[in-house]
This record gives structure tokens, C-alpha cells and sequence, in this order.
């Protein structure tokens, strides 16, 4: 793991509780992934959508780090790595009480199968 690297903005705050653009679509994510750079909340990989990947795509922002409860990891999208990262602005992670997969109400009965 590396440590102090570039792309992380510890004062950045989240853009939200939930992924962007998936809340925008009326949409549903299984993992909230937030950007270490800005603070944009996008879906992880194995969502349907893969916003936080397609984030990085269209910024060139090169870390994200899970907005997932208790988790402390970032990735660092360029060396296809884990790195340390330094303890970012509330809140680190979308409510406790949010479900996963989210968000309530919008997640479909066969969300298992869409995943990737």
C-alpha cells in the first residue's frame, strides 16, 4: 500500500448519501464509492451503472475511496492499487441506516442477477 499520494482533497465533502447519477435516474446502486478528489458519490463496480469508474473516466480524478460504514480503503484508479489515505471531511460514509443495496424503495426483487 502506498501512502500520501496525490488526488486526495481531505477537505472535500461528500456530494451526498447516495450515488449522483443514479439517484437522478431513479436508479439503484449495490456499493456507494466516494471521490477522495471532489466528493462525488458514485456506484461501485458491481453496480449496474458503475458511476464512480465512470467518474474518474471523465475527471481524471484518480482515487476513490469506499463511502461504505467502517470501511477505510481507497483505490487508486490509475495503478489499479490500494493506497492509505488520510481521514476525509463528514461524513465518511452514506447513514448507517441506509440500506445496501440502495436506495430504499428503488432496488429491484431479481437485483442479484443485474449486478456485474
Amino acid at each position: 500500500m502506498k501512502s500520501n499520494h496525490p488526488g486526495i482533497d481531505p477537505a472535500a465533502t461528500p456530494s451526498g448519501t447516495g450515488c449522483v447519477e443514479c439517484l437522478a435516474a431513479n436508479g439503484w446502486w449495490l456499493h456507494l464509492r466516494r471521490c477522495a478528489q471532489c466528493g462525488h458519490i458514485g456506484c461501485c463496480d458491481s453496480s449496474p451503472h458503475q458511476h464512480a469508474t465512470k467518474h474518474f473516466h471523465a475527471t481524471g480524478h484518480p482515487v476513490a475511496a469506499s463511502y461504505e460504514p467502517g470501511e477505510n480503503w481507497f483505490w487508486n484508479y490509475e495503478t489499479q492499487e490500494m493506497i492509505r489515505g488520510p481521514k476525509l471531511a463528514p461524513p465518511r460514509w452514506h447513514p448507517e441506516d441506509q440500506p445496501v443495496p440502495g436506495p430504499a424503495g428503488k432496488v429491484p426483487h431479481d437485483w442479484q442477477s443485474r449486478l456485474h
